[in-house]
């Protein structure tokens, strides 16, 4: 993976805690990283996971574990979904 050094600021407290890879290995601190931008709609779990060098499934893996789910949606939600879905296949047909 060709990674870069960015310049942030943050808390000076919390320095110590970034570059403690036996406690937060670098997957973990970049995928966390990463989840505002997710979690805002700006990039998507598969595009973070390239970014990541990782599977997409190892990478929402990873957050259902910390207690992020992966889908969101209410069943009705997922419901109507699954309807879409189904119009769309049809007309693929």
């Amino acid at each position: 993976m060709k990674t870069v050094n960015v310049q942030i600021e943050i808390p000076k407290g919390i320095a110590p805690y970034l570059n403690d890879e036996e406690r937060i290995p670098p997957f973990e601190r970049n995928a966390m990283m990463i989840y505002p931008f997710i979690q805002k709609g700006i990039i998507s779990h598969g595009r973070a996971a390239e970014l990541l060098e990782v599977r997409k499934w190892d990478l929402i893996e990873f957050y259902n574990s910390i207690g992020i789910p992966y889908l969101n949606q209410s069943k009705e939600e997922l419901l109507a979904d699954l309807a879409t879905f189904d119009k769309v296949m049809e007309k693929n047909k």
